[in-house]
Protein backbone atom coordinates (compact mmCIF):
# COMPACT_ATOMS: atom_id res chain seq x y z
CA UNK A 1 0.00 0.00 0.00
CA UNK A 2 1.54 3.66 -0.88
CA UNK A 3 1.19 6.58 0.95
CA UNK A 4 -0.63 8.69 -1.60
CA UNK A 5 0.52 11.95 0.38
CA UNK A 6 4.21 11.17 -1.01
CA UNK A 7 2.98 11.05 -4.31
CA UNK A 8 4.23 14.69 -6.02
CA UNK A 9 1.42 14.26 -8.65
CA UNK A 10 -1.19 14.00 -5.73
CA UNK A 11 0.06 17.32 -3.90
CA UNK A 12 -0.01 19.10 -7.09
CA UNK A 13 -3.48 17.55 -7.65
CA UNK A 14 -4.34 18.56 -4.08
CA UNK A 15 -3.39 22.19 -4.36
CA UNK A 16 -5.03 22.40 -7.98
CA UNK A 17 -8.36 21.77 -5.92
CA UNK A 18 -7.46 24.11 -3.39
CA UNK A 19 -7.08 26.87 -5.57
CA UNK A 20 -10.18 25.88 -7.57
CA UNK A 21 -12.33 26.02 -4.08
CA UNK A 22 -10.88 29.63 -3.58
CA UNK A 23 -10.87 30.69 -7.50
CA UNK A 24 -14.71 29.86 -7.40
CA UNK A 25 -15.98 31.77 -4.31
CA UNK A 26 -15.89 34.68 -6.68
CA UNK A 27 -17.89 33.13 -9.27
CA UNK A 28 -21.17 34.29 -9.55
CA UNK A 29 -24.11 32.70 -6.89
CA UNK A 30 -26.60 31.17 -9.23
CA UNK A 31 -23.64 28.89 -10.42
CA UNK A 32 -23.30 27.69 -6.84
CA UNK A 33 -25.57 24.35 -8.13
CA UNK A 34 -24.21 24.38 -11.91
CA UNK A 35 -20.80 25.42 -12.66
CA UNK A 36 -18.85 25.94 -9.04
CA UNK A 37 -20.42 22.19 -8.17
CA UNK A 38 -19.00 20.45 -10.84
CA UNK A 39 -15.72 22.58 -11.18
CA UNK A 40 -15.20 21.71 -7.60
CA UNK A 41 -15.76 18.25 -7.49
CA UNK A 42 -14.39 17.67 -10.83
CA UNK A 43 -10.90 18.99 -9.28
CA UNK A 44 -11.32 17.29 -5.82
CA UNK A 45 -11.92 14.03 -7.74
CA UNK A 46 -8.50 13.91 -9.67
CA UNK A 47 -6.85 13.92 -5.96
CA UNK A 48 -9.25 11.44 -4.48
CA UNK A 49 -8.72 8.72 -7.13
CA UNK A 50 -5.33 8.76 -6.78
CA UNK A 51 -5.51 8.44 -2.94
CA UNK A 52 -7.93 5.78 -3.28
CA UNK A 53 -5.84 3.68 -5.94
CA UNK A 54 -2.90 4.19 -3.54
CA UNK A 55 -5.09 2.14 -0.92
CA UNK A 56 -5.32 -0.85 -3.85
CA UNK A 57 -3.69 -3.76 -3.57
CA UNK A 58 -2.40 -4.01 -6.98
CA UNK A 59 -0.64 -2.20 -9.96
CA UNK A 60 -4.01 -2.77 -12.11
CA UNK A 61 -6.03 -1.08 -10.01
CA UNK A 62 -3.70 1.64 -9.18
CA UNK A 63 -3.03 1.77 -12.59
CA UNK A 64 -7.04 2.24 -13.07
CA UNK A 65 -8.03 4.57 -10.49
CA UNK A 66 -5.05 6.88 -12.03
CA UNK A 67 -6.62 6.71 -15.36
CA UNK A 68 -10.43 7.93 -13.61
CA UNK A 69 -8.48 10.71 -12.11
CA UNK A 70 -6.94 11.61 -15.32
CA UNK A 71 -10.59 11.45 -16.78
CA UNK A 72 -11.59 13.98 -14.34
CA UNK A 73 -8.68 16.41 -14.78
CA UNK A 74 -9.31 16.12 -18.08
CA UNK A 75 -12.77 17.46 -17.24
CA UNK A 76 -11.34 20.01 -15.21
CA UNK A 77 -9.54 21.39 -17.42
CA UNK A 78 -13.01 21.94 -19.62
CA UNK A 79 -14.93 23.71 -16.55
CA UNK A 80 -11.75 26.03 -16.38
CA UNK A 81 -12.03 26.61 -20.06
CA UNK A 82 -15.94 27.50 -19.81
CA UNK A 83 -15.38 29.52 -16.41
CA UNK A 84 -13.09 31.78 -19.05
CA UNK A 85 -15.18 31.85 -21.50
CA UNK A 86 -18.11 32.56 -19.44
CA UNK A 87 -15.92 35.88 -17.99
CA UNK A 88 -15.80 33.96 -14.62
CA UNK A 89 -12.30 33.67 -15.00
CA UNK A 90 -9.58 36.29 -15.63
CA UNK A 91 -6.80 35.32 -18.50
CA UNK A 92 -3.97 34.94 -15.69
CA UNK A 93 -5.70 32.97 -13.61
CA UNK A 94 -6.91 30.62 -16.45
CA UNK A 95 -3.68 30.03 -18.08
CA UNK A 96 -1.44 29.15 -14.90
CA UNK A 97 -4.48 26.63 -13.86
CA UNK A 98 -4.84 25.58 -17.28
CA UNK A 99 -0.72 24.85 -17.20
CA UNK A 100 -0.81 23.07 -13.82
CA UNK A 101 -3.95 20.65 -14.79
CA UNK A 102 -2.26 19.66 -18.00
CA UNK A 103 1.02 19.00 -15.88
CA UNK A 104 -0.66 17.08 -13.95
CA UNK A 105 -2.11 15.18 -16.96
CA UNK A 106 1.26 14.40 -18.43
CA UNK A 107 1.94 13.66 -14.74
CA UNK A 108 -0.11 10.52 -14.25
CA UNK A 109 0.11 9.44 -17.64
CA UNK A 110 3.59 8.90 -17.16
CA UNK A 111 2.87 6.82 -14.05
CA UNK A 112 0.41 4.88 -15.74
CA UNK A 113 2.82 3.96 -18.20
CA UNK A 114 5.16 2.85 -15.84
CA UNK A 115 2.58 1.10 -13.70
CA UNK A 116 1.53 -1.17 -17.53
CA UNK A 117 4.23 -3.54 -17.52
CA UNK A 118 2.94 -5.33 -13.58
CA UNK A 119 -0.41 -4.99 -15.14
Amino acid sequence: MRNFKELKVWQKAHHVALEVYLITRSFPSDERFGLISQLRRSAASVSANIAEGCGRDSDRDFSRFLTIASGSASETEYHILLAYDLKFLEEKPYIELDGKINEIKRMLNSFIQKLKPNC
